[in-house]
Formats: C-alpha cells, structure tokens, sequence
C-alpha cells in the first residue's frame, strides 16, 4: 500500500555538536535500498572522514562545502552535487558563514559508516533500534 511520508514532521537529531539530522527515508519507515537525510552544520562543522559500502550523494541545497573525497578536495555550493564512490573514503565541512544545509542519499536503507573517530556512531536507523 502506497503511503506518503510527512517530513514536516520528522524531527532533528543531534549527530555531533553543531550538527543537526533530519531523517527523511530509511528502513524505518520502509525503504529497501536507499537512506536520504538532511544535515545543518555551523559554520566549520560537518562529517568526520569515513566510507560506506554503497555510493552516495552529497547535495548542497544552501551554504558552501568543502568535500574531501580520497586526496581530492572540492569546494561545493548550493545547488550542486558530488557523487562518492562506494568504499572511498570521505567527509565535509561548513566553509560558510552561514548554516550548511546539505541532502545526502545513500544505496543502503540503513545508515553505516566506518569513521576514522572511532568514538562515532558507525549504524543509525535501523529498524531495530
């Protein structure tokens, strides 16, 4: 049965100070293959390094990110996207003044990733938690 998802109502989650996720589709609410989630990071923040087993894409819908993917680094603005292979091992940060809002999707219903900080969360939004 074919159902809508209201993202007016999904709530934010602290991932890390300065960092604020929305959850937009994942196993939790029935997706198989893709997890799609909203960051908004203070200025100088983002995500540490790390990979997933799957590609991603990483959106910028406001701000300026800069996007470390292996040796490269690109510097991102809103309305452009840069395409992460799976296994290559990535991060980003605010380089903005403002808040960075940025959409990633992820070829895996639940969020996983293998950090270089081992003191972070490497499984999110499993259908079990």
């Amino acid at each position: 049965m074919a159902k809508a998802i209201d993202h007016n109502v999904q709530s934010l989650e602290k991932w890390r100070d300065g960092v604020m996720t929305r959850m937009r589709v994942s196993a939790v609410v029935g997706s198989h293959q893709l997890c799609i989630f909203e960051q908004y990071c203070d200025p100088g923040l983002g995500a540490p390094m790390h990979v997933h087993a799957v590609e991603e894409i990483l959106e910028v819908i406001a701000g300026k990110a800069e996007i470390s993917i292996g040796d490269d680094t690109l510097i991102v603005a809103a309305n452009q996207s840069v395409l992460i292979p799976a296994g290559k091992r990535h991060g980003f940060k605010n380089v903005g003044d403002g808040i960075l809002h940025v959409r990633a999707t992820i070829a895996s219903s639940i969020f996983e990733g293998a950090y270089d900080d081992k003191s972070e969360t490497s499984r999110r939004w499993s259908p079990q938690q």
